[in-house]
């Protein structure tokens, strides 16, 4: 009888053991798999500030996707009223291809998603740092050519809508409420 209590005894630590070196192993894997994303952000993007590499991974962009957050000034741009129409959407899916964001993509599928309901509130943010740590490396005329790039098209998403049978401004008040924040994240 102290035989098999004895054995039972190493078959429930076993099986004990087993189940806390799985979870260990989980942990581990799970850490590789976090460290190798980051690093592929980092050699993506350049970025190296570990919480803008924390914003971008906590809204799910990786490296396939970096490419489509370029993209987010359209995106915001385009909502800035509430709504896209056709014009904007049509606007912003062809900036995504002058940008190199393939359709079937994981990037033109995250896009695609944020022309459909409008992005998260914290993607606004998470850009902004995100444009900041680019841009701080930069000297000012390099900078100004990324703020020109980007707000340049972004801009011509605004107006992409155009102003109602040529009457007013083509770009709305909300819209330039946007691209004024889009701008300030360059300052």
């Amino acid at each position: 009888m102290s035989e098999s209590m004895d054995q039972r005894r190493r078959a429930l630590e076993d099986a004990f053991f087993a189940e806390q070196d799985r979870k260990l192993r989980d942990k581990l894997v799970a850490a590789d798999q976090t460290a190798a994303r980051r690093t592929a952000l980092t050699e993506t993007s350049g970025i190296t500030d570990p919480q803008v590499l924390d914003r971008l991974m906590a809204l799910d962009i990786g490296p396939e996707t970096l490419a489509a957050l370029s993209l987010v000034p359209l995106v915001l741009v385009a909502w800035a009223d509430g709504t896209i129409d056709d014009k904007e959407r049509t606007a912003v899916l062809k900036a995504a291809a002058e940008g190199h964001v393939a359709q079937g993509s994981t990037g033109y599928e995250l896009l695609a998603g944020w022309l459909k309901q409008p992005p998260p509130a914290a993607l606004f943010e998470t850009w902004s740092h995100y444009t900041k740590a680019v841009a701080a490396p930069l000297d000012a005329a390099h900078r100004a050519g990324l703020r020109d790039e980007l707000l340049g098209r972004a801009k011509r998403v605004a107006e992409s809508a155009g102003a109602f049978l040529g009457l007013g401004t083509a770009v709305s008040a909300a819209e330039a409420e946007v691209l004024r924040k889009l701008e300030a994240a360059f300052a």
